[in-house]
């Protein structure tokens, strides 16, 4: 029988060292400067704003969605309610266009989380 390996403090300051440099080398490339300048201001408060009006439409909508297969609206509040959000779905993209975006563009990534807007639009 192989008896385990006994780790020494030097072994054991190696490793961590190492990790630290594996960290900081991790930390420093994912890193993102950001250039500072009027267009890219008003370009990443566009996008930012546009991104936010987006993920509230889409929740309208599957609320919209819930009640109208709940029975909740009226013929007349369902018609209503997707004129309302498709002339605002429309509103967006001529918005994200203006500022030069993609409606790519708007769904923010979010690291380990994902994207913040789900595939379907």
């Amino acid at each position: 029988m192989k008896t385990p390996h006994q780790v020494t403090p030097a072994e054991i300051a190696a490793a961590v060292a190492d990790l630290k440099k594996q960290l900081q080398a991790a930390a420093a490339g994912g890193q993102q400067h950001i250039d500072v300048n009027d267009e890219t201001i008003e370009q990443g408060l566009a996008k930012l704003v546009l991104t936010l009006v987006e993920l509230l439409r889409r929740l309208l909508e599957r609320q919209a969605i819930r009640r109208m297969e709940g029975g909740t609206l009226t013929e007349q509040q369902v018609e209503e309610m997707g004129t309302a959000l498709m002339k605002l779905e429309q509103k967006i993209h001529e918005l994200t266009t203006s500022f030069g975006l993609k409606p790519e563009d708007l769904n923010l990534d979010l690291g380990p989380i994902g994207k913040l807007l789900d595939d379907g639009g």
